[in-house]
């Protein structure tokens, strides 16, 4: 264990010593730290982790993917498609006090639509306007239908937030209030976040434990350490390559499902002045670094064979996947003649990668195997949220990051690859995919939305704006005295009914 790790947890349990007992702590492992914590703000995944204990959503959904109430108990849809009718729970306030009510509700929208610094703004751009229609009811009018909405108000987008706390703007993140289980108590960057359990929550029966505490440790070997020591509770993201290890631990359970997202490689093609490149503006130049990755030995070499090799957003598990367009073998001679006819012997490219040991390796794999095509990659390892942060600054050419996968397949490419995209950090902006992608938004058919999809997809594997690599499972461990927990295929360690045992 590092001496940072060690001071950290020193002080954790002198803060708990000098503090009224807690019955129940649960220290979870996680690979990287949180961006701002304001669900209008962040794109981490590690920060909707944190989210699920803090802050509740109009709906969720179950491990079957399936949409649930949870601040919002009903809906309904006008014959048009272009009004959501929803009635909210009653008796639910805010960690400041603030009650939950259809005035909150449409505050929240509002600020998710109209906030400068939002990144929810794609995701609800359907919807025009938010009438309070009651004290606990509100309805939702839309420009056109919106086959997505309700797969966005189960994410970030429903996230619902004290009005009052909101206030300050975007210093929000700062002290964040919502409603969930957990209330905010403290952060330290790149060190934890602290929450405690929420008395008044409306749920309060579920929750058994007294408080969470969420640790960044990108390394994947000290994070394993720490839970095996008992200085950790539970751990997110288990290294393929550790699961024989840990599964063998009398001590530890090892829990896996099968995940929504993908990994890749985003390059950047017209975000400011580092896209000025052959990569970012000549696709054969990013096609021919496709083709130089050898996808399946990537995964047996890295990733002991437990993940599925990919070149598209949606995994092969989804209904949405296109079995038209599989992983092609790699071909490095087809690699060297797409240079040759861009004009290109070898090529120098940046590439950013998160310094965990995972993706490091995976990089560097990567590296050795394009160099044989002719790119010479230098690699900057950086913080996750720094790396996240010049991503969207356009202070880089190619950054390998992934995405951690939505219900509704809206999710894993709309926002990445149209002009206005809330996270589309390469600028790339096609009006055929703007037009494909928005239209599939208002279709209701699933297989008219999956021949949009599939259409968009052609001109994407073209373009290679993000250069996909492979999809992973989501991997926990965890001691042994903690119970109940279930996984989910979005990845989430949701906290109703888990406890640990002294």
């Amino acid at each position: 264990m590092t001496p940072l790790r060690l001071s950290t947890l020193a002080l954790l349990l002198a803060t708990a010593a000098a503090a009224p007992a807690l019955s129940a702590d649960l220290r979870i492992g996680l690979q990287d730290d949180a961006d701002i914590l304001d669900p209008d703000q962040s794109r981490t995944f590690v920060g909707r982790i944190v989210y699920t204990a803090l802050c509740d959503k109009l709906v969720d959904i179950t491990p079957g993917l399936e949409i649930t109430p949870q601040l919002a108990t009903g809906w309904t849809w006008s014959d048009d498609g272009k009004t959501l009718t929803m009635t909210l729970r009653e008796g639910v306030v805010f960690h400041d006090g603030t009650p939950f009510d259809a005035a909150a509700v449409k505050a929240n929208i509002e600020r998710s639509k109209t906030l400068p610094e939002s990144r929810r703004k794609s995701e609800l751009a359907s919807v025009d306007t938010v009438e309070v229609t009651g004290p606990f009811e509100v309805a939702l009018t839309l420009s056109a239908p919106d086959a997505t909405l309700m797969a966005q108000l189960a994410d970030r987008a429903g996230m619902m937030v004290s009005p009052t706390a909101a206030a300050v703007g975007a210093d929000f993140g700062l002290a964040p209030v919502c409603s969930g289980p957990f209330r905010f108590v403290e952060r330290v960057q790149q060190d934890r976040i602290v929450l405690e359990r929420f008395a008044d929550y409306w749920n309060a029966d579920a929750i058994k434990l007294d408080r969470v505490i969420y640790l960044p440790i990108p390394d994947t070997t000290v994070r394993l350490a720490n839970l095996r020591s008992g200085d950790l509770d539970m751990i997110e993201r288990l290294a393929a390559t550790d699961v024989a290890q840990a599964s063998a631990d009398p001590n530890l359970a090892v829990m896996k499902i099968d995940g929504l997202g993908y990994q890749g490689v985003t390059v950047n093609i017209a975000n400011g002045d580092r896209a000025a490149t052959p990569v970012g503006r000549d696709a054969r130049v990013r096609q021919a670094f496709s083709l130089a990755i050898d996808r399946a030995a990537l995964n047996q070499v890295v990733f002991d064979g437990v993940f599925t090799p990919g070149v598209q957003p949606f995994p092969p598990s989804s209904p949405w996947f296109d079995a038209r367009n599989p992983v092609p073998a790699r071909d490095v001679a087809a690699a060297k003649a797409l240079l040759a006819e861009a004009g290109i012997d070898r090529l120098a490219v940046e590439v950013q990668v998160a310094n965990n040991p995972v993706q490091q390796n995976l990089m560097q794999v990567i590296q050795a195997m394009v160099a044989e095509a002719g790119f010479d990659v230098t690699l900057q390892a950086k913080e996750f949220a720094t790396l996240l942060a010049d991503q969207s600054a356009g202070a880089y050419q190619m950054s390998q990051v992934g995405w951690s996968g939505r219900v509704d397949p809206d999710g894993n490419i709309h926002q990445f690859a149209t002009c206005a995209g809330g996270i589309n950090d390469s600028k790339f902006c096609d009006p055929a995919v703007d037009a494909l992608l928005n239209a599939a938004r208002v279709m209701p058919d699933p297989a008219a939305r999956k021949a949009q999809y599939d259409a968009a997809n052609a001109i994407l594997s073209v373009q290679n704006p993000i250069i996909y690599l492979y999809h992973q499972p989501w991997i926990w461990a965890m001691d042994r005295k903690v119970a109940g927990f279930v996984p989910y295929p979005d990845g989430m360690i949701r906290l109703e009914g888990v406890t640990r045992a002294e």
